[in-house]
């Protein structure tokens, strides 16, 4: 039933309930719109038909259409990372990365062009590499 005292339109229409956790109350269809003689308009969130009285009109507001869809958005990622997680970790297998051990893009290689410099006059472990061919500025 939609309107009020003064206009309203009634039908009995057939329905499925379906257990699943949705931000929507009702899901209508296209045999609702057929037995009500409904028009939506989506754009301005306007659902009319027909009444004794004149043009019954069910409206809604912007601002709880986006809650409503902000609220299924999260529940449909909800749902979606709760089947695909697990999915996900069997497939993956761990691995641990020894940091100490550089790897073939990791390893460095000096150019050619360069010569130890000892950094520390008492102890001549400690040495840099420099380019032998700086430019003199």
């Amino acid at each position: 039933m939609f309107g009020n005292r003064a206009n309203f339109h009634s039908e009995v229409i057939t329905f499925e309930v379906v257990d699943f956790p949705s931000s929507y109350h009702t899901i209508l269809g296209l045999s609702f719109y057929t037995k009500f003689m409904a028009i939506p308009n989506y754009a301005y969130l306007k659902l009319k038909m027909p009444g004794p009285n004149g043009i019954i009109t069910v409206s809604s507001t912007f601002s709880h259409a986006f809650t409503c869809n902000h609220k299924h958005l999260e529940l449909a990622t909800t749902v979606v990372n709760s089947s695909e997680l697990p999915q996900l970790e069997e497939s993956l297998t761990p691995a641990v990365l020894d940091c100490n051990k550089p790897t073939s893009s990791m390893a460095f290689h000096p150019l050619k062009e360069t010569k130890a410099v000892g950094i520390d006059p008492t102890d001549p472990t400690k040495t840099v590499r420099i380019r032998t061919q700086l430019s003199s500025k």
